[in-house]
């Protein structure tokens, strides 16, 4: 018996344990290296300051509009209010108006939550155009309000005028009293009538 001479053989396989152990933390402190490198690649992110909006958020165009939703459809097409920065759909005006001014939305278009702390000066300057904004509106207000009224005179002194001249015409197509009691008796006397009343002449 061959297999007896040689021993008991074990078909399993054998696995070198140092040597696996090795290659494991070489891979670990590979990535760890790799994980130091990337970090000392990228400075922090450096986001803008957050600022006031110049254009105005469209809430009412598409009210009252009907619109077929099928499965191919895209997402700005659905119903509700669509942010193409952060590729979402909200359902109602508030929620999305939450959205906009929301962080995550800032983050998305680049601005951090922080504003810019005003110095003095500027705030200085913004008294000064608010003041000179508001004489202005003054201004005009009082040049709108004097227009108005050389508008309400205008409008007496033109109805003063319509009421002069219609009684003008009154007085000049209505004959007075006498002239027309002379009128008809004349006609009276050349039809021979005493005259036109029911009245008893004594």
């Amino acid at each position: 018996m061959a297999s007896s001479s040689r021993g008991v053989e074990d078909h399993r396989r054998k696995w070198d344990r140092g040597q696996y152990e090795r290659l494991a933390a070489e891979r670990l402190q590979e990535e760890l290296d790799s994980l130091d490198r990337a970090n000392q690649k990228q400075p922090p992110v450096k986001r803008e300051l957050l600022k006031q909006r110049d254009y105005r958020v469209d809430l009412e165009s598409r009210l009252g509009k009907s619109i077929v939703i099928t499965k191919n459809t895209p997402s700005s097409q659905t119903g509700g209010y669509y942010c193409n920065v952060c590729d979402c759909v909200v359902k109602d005006s508030i929620n999305f108006l939450d959205h906009i001014n929301g962080k995550k939305h800032q983050q998305n278009l680049g601005m951090s939550m922080r504003i810019e702390r005003s110095s003095l000066d500027q705030v200085k300057r913004r008294f000064e155009s608010n003041k000179r904004k508001m004489e202005d509106k003054k201004k005009d207000y009082d040049l709108e309000l004097r227009m108005k009224e050389l508008k309400e005179e205008e409008e007496k002194m033109k109805e003063y005028r319509r009421e002069k001249k219609k009684e003008k015409k009154r007085r000049y197509e209505e004959p007075d009293e006498e002239e027309e009691g002379k009128q008809q008796s004349e006609l009276a006397a050349i039809m021979g009538f005493s005259g036109f009343g029911g009245s008893k002449k004594k």
